[in-house]
């Protein structure tokens, strides 16, 4: 999903008409006498050819938007997305149906299908599926209801299958080196459950039940090594059941775009690989929270903290510790790093924290509905580490960077953060804000 780049978005810009009720003219204009006037023609000119219909946004079937999607691991993708994008009269987008034609040097060309479909403030469902030359494949399936807790309940159901070629492994610890980068096939087999129980429309109890399947394989990647190379004990397949319970406080005033508000979440957890209280089990405690405070007209201060704990943790595989890296929070998982790949620091343990200043630079007033371009200035700090009185504040990789963001109110957000760290600078594109 998070390679759909500004395929709403770009959609959203190229409409063929926009609102002029910004700027009335001073003076009422001085009424002539009407003149008929020719119908204009429908369609391309009569000495055009009739396929440019197919790249004019007034009469194309769809829209075609540019593709460029980028991260550290995977490189540059490029290629196009047909997009077809549904509104409702009061010009929300409903639905993004979005197949694309892809290149990526690591993996080939490849196709996507997607569809996100935003029932109601209450309800959607997203399904995205995809298949490239080489190693690479994917499902994402997922429905949420209960969305905005009006009612006593919420439930998320998420199916996913991804083989990722692009993966790394540098190693167990806060220091690991740059130049022990492996590359490994990360395939994976998840099935998830979130039911939520609304106290109220603040308070949730929530309950977390996932089994997910993954295999790490040798890796294919020209010029890393594979992980086996250096890290040969890593190599095999691990299946995890994990239960955990979370008590949610959320007060943010919107859960796509908030502007005001906070959410704390405290979590508790168990996972194994088969059963529960044996060799390959574990336990997890954590906090994740994030505040949203505006600071001037069109001005948010933004801010994410999280702290995550395995207090008992024996033989567990790389992938279940804690870890840093990417540009997207997982509560209870990988937490940003935006100057670094995926999975660039692994330990039992990790903190992580952000600061974000999202300002909307300009507004786009299209027909089908309105669209926010912000610039978001940010800094991240984040470590790893083993022992659980080790102070989190001492030795963090501190990044800097700057994010653009494209927003189409309720549903949709599109972006691009460019980060700087130690291992110099990263780039990622996709849906969503970090947190």
């Amino acid at each position: 999903m998070k390679n759909l780049l500004f395929a709403a978005l770009t959609a959203i810009l190229l409409q063929p008409a926009f609102s002029s009720s910004s700027n009335p003219p001073s003076e009422a204009p001085i009424p002539l006498p009407a003149v008929p006037q020719p119908a204009p023609p429908i369609g391309p000119a009569a000495d055009e050819p009739q396929w440019t219909k197919w790249f004019n946004p007034a009469t194309a079937p769809f829209i075609p938007v540019p593709l460029i999607a980028t991260d550290p691991n995977s490189g540059v993708t490029i290629g196009l997305i047909p997009t077809l994008v549904s509104t409702d009269e009061n010009h929300d987008i409903r639905r993004i149906v979005a197949p694309d034609v892809l290149y990526n040097p690591n993996f080939g060309f490849g196709v996507h299908g997607r569809i996100f479909a935003y029932s109601s403030a209450d309800a959607q469902w997203s399904a995205v599926a995809g298949i490239k030359e080489r190693v690479e494949r994917e499902f994402d399936g997922e429905y949420e209801i209960g969305r905005s807790r009006a009612g006593p309940w919420s439930v998320i159901y998420s199916l996913i299958y991804d083989r990722n070629g692009s993966a790394r492994f540098y190693g167990v610890g806060n220091q690991s080196r740059r130049r022990a980068q492996t590359n490994f096939i990360n395939q994976q087999d998840l099935g998830q459950v979130q039911l939520g129980f609304n106290l109220n429309h603040t308070w949730q109890i929530l309950y977390t039940a996932h089994e997910k399947v993954v295999d790490v394989l040798p890796g294919t990647l020209n010029g890393i090594a594979s992980i086996q190379t250096r890290f040969h004990s890593v190599l095999g397949t691990h299946k995890q059941m994990l239960n955990r319970l979370s008590v949610v406080y959320d007060s943010r005033d919107d859960s796509t775009v908030p502007s005001s508000g906070m959410k704390w979440v405290v979590y508790g957890g168990l996972a194994a690989e088969q059963g529960l209280f044996n060799d390959s089990s574990y336990s997890e405690a954590g906090i994740d929270g994030r505040g949203f405070w505006p600071v001037a007209p069109d001005i948010v201060l933004a801010a994410h903290l999280s702290l995550r704990y395995l207090p008992t943790a024996k033989h567990v595989p790389f992938w279940a510790l804690s870890s840093l890296g990417g540009g997207q929070v997982e509560i209870g998982g990988e937490q940003p790093l935006r100057g670094f790949g995926d999975g660039r620091f692994y330990d039992r343990n990790s903190f992580a924290t952000t600061l974000e200043l999202r300002r909307k630079v300009f507004a786009f007033d299209a027909v089908t509905t309105k669209l926010d371009i912000e610039l978001a200035p940010f800094v991240d700090f984040g470590r790893v580490f083993s022992r659980s009185n080790t102070n989190p504040l001492f030795h963090v990789h501190p990044v800097v960077g700057v994010g653009f963001r494209g927003i189409a109110r309720p549903f949709v957000v599109g972006y691009v953060d460019i980060g700087y760290g130690s291992d110099g600078p990263a780039v990622f594109t996709g849906l969503n804000y970090p947190f």
